[in-house]
């Protein structure tokens, strides 16, 4: 695949895990723990093949409401997959990036999270955006308190808000916006997810459930994104 094709910056929303899982006749769990691997693969295959910043949709501040069983067993498996595989992701260039509110994660979460983020901090090969207690309308929200107290301590004058401040702002400030969005499952919504950044990204929507998301089909992803002509708004003349 032609480099100069590749897009900079692939956000995927890995949805099915549950739906796989029932499907063969499996828990819940089980599809969790297989689309952990499939996590693993494409961040592999997304730093090997040169993609510059990915950001997976790993925990909405929806996610929340699910039975609490299962969000116990999501934590339990992101705190060991952290301590397992960033020491891995730091020897192969990888920084990972935590992007969400902190507020109502456990702590040994938190704890697990700034760990990782130390240890990857200095890697420049790729950046590896962790989206977790993450919801996009939360993100402005956020945004927009803090620009607010800017302006309130005058530092920044209301006239002089326009894009760029607000981008500088939100939790991925000085990361370019996703040029590829990424839907598993058969969805084809947004679902809360970077609705700032998205505006013009290309749309690549699968039947494939998360943990059938394999190298192959990623790459099947990078070529539709590949043949697209991006305009960017503009007619073609």
């Amino acid at each position: 695949m032609d480099k100069d094709q590749l897009p900079r910056h692939v956000a995927i929303i890995m949805d099915g895990n549950g739906r796989w899982a029932k499907a063969r006749g499996m828990s819940r769990t089980q599809g969790h723990l297989e689309g952990v691997k499939r996590v693993e693969e494409i961040i592999k295959s997304a730093r090997d093949i040169g993609i510059k910043f990915l950001t997976i949709y790993a925990f909405s501040t929806e996610n929340w409401s699910r039975p609490q069983d299962e969000v116990s067993m999501i934590m339990r498996t992101f705190i060991m997959v952290l301590g397992q595989k960033a020491r891995e992701l730091s020897e192969k260039g990888v920084r990972i990036n935590f992007i969400g509110r902190r507020q109502g994660v456990p702590t040994e979460v938190l704890n697990a999270m700034d760990e990782a983020a130390r240890v990857t901090m200095n890697k420049t090969t790729m950046v590896l955006n962790i989206a977790f207690n993450y919801g996009a309308r939360a993100e402005i929200v956020d945004a927009i308190k803090t620009i607010a107290s800017q302006v309130r301590e005058g530092k920044i004058e209301v006239d002089g808000i326009d894009e760029k401040i607000i981008s500088s702002h939100l939790y991925t400030k000085g990361q370019p916006d996703p040029d590829l969005l990424i839907r598993t499952s058969g969805e084809e919504r947004i679902s809360n997810f970077l609705l700032w950044q998205l505006s013009y990204a290309e749309l690549y929507f699968t039947d494939k459930c998360w943990p059938e998301f394999n190298e192959e089909e990623f790459f099947k992803a990078l070529a539709s994104f590949a043949q697209r002509e991006r305009r960017w708004g503009s007619v073609k003349v």
